[in-house]
């Protein structure tokens, strides 16, 4: 992590807090983007000298172009890209409104998509740069009911991010698009969750915040494109998806 510079959405808390504070320990040049200013800076703090706060709302492109050009102003570059910014929601499919759906794909798709349509050009102009997108073993399989339109956000994100490494893949082979998929983890998210819901810290087996982001600095180092945190889901998805359909 030595001197690269690496950008964290949603690094008020949980994994994308856990990202920053273990990169800048390492010696990375870190940023953090949140919309919760004094949470942000409170975590700036912990990443010492080399880090930035910037209060930004990752669903607004033009704030996230601002924050793009603020690391570029106070870093010269960026290396790497992390997409964590997201919310949860508990709400069964059949009671799904418009609205619900709207504020998912709102935080957990146009987020990254933004994140990535605005660095692109930086990253393109290098021909280098890493983003990483964090989506979930939800975008996988798509078994909490409660979670519904979160499930259906995190499928589209995984899409995306597989047709963003297709696309620049020939023209720009230094840049590279990585997934990660946690399963349940040990952080605020299910009570910050749309329509509020069970405290994760309290769930059994879940996974700390800092094991995540292990991982993640783990695909960055060793380059990696698609990572399960945890041993055993890349068989748990193989074992799911091979038991649907049939053929004809």
């Amino acid at each position: 992590m030595k001197n690269r510079v690496i950008v964290v959405t949603g690094a008020s808390s949980g994994i994308g807090e856990a990202v920053a504070v273990m990169a800048a320990s390492r010696g990375a040049s870190v940023t953090l983007i949140a919309r919760r200013d004094d949470a942000l800076k409170q975590v700036a703090a912990r990443c010492g000298a080399q880090s930035m706060a910037v209060a930004a709302d990752m669903t607004d492109r033009a704030a996230v172009r601002r924050a793009v050009a603020a690391v570029i102003g106070r870093f010269g570059h960026i290396d790497v890209w992390i997409n964590n910014a997201g919310q949860g929601i508990t709400r069964l499919p059949s009671e799904l409104t418009g609205d619900d759906i709207d504020t998912m794909m709102n935080v957990n798709v146009k987020t990254a998509l933004y994140g990535m349509q605005e660095v692109l050009p930086h990253f393109k102009e290098r021909n280098a740069g890493h983003i990483i997108n964090v989506s979930s073993m939800l975008g996988r399989i798509p078994y909490a009911l409660h979670r519904s339109a979160y499930n259906g956000a995190k499928h589209f994100l995984n899409a995306l991010t597989a047709n963003f490494r297709t696309e620049f893949a020939s023209s720009h082979p230094g840049i590279r698009f990585s997934l990660i998929s946690p399963g349940m983890v040990a952080t605020p998210f299910g009570v910050n969750a749309h329509h509020g819901g069970a405290d994760s810290r309290t769930l059994p087996d879940t996974q700390s915040a800092e094991a995540v982001a292990e991982v993640i600095l783990s695909a960055i180092s060793r380059g990696r494109d698609d990572v399960y945190t945890r041993s055993g889901s890349r068989e748990r998805v193989l074992e799911y998806y091979g038991s649907l359909g049939e053929n004809p």
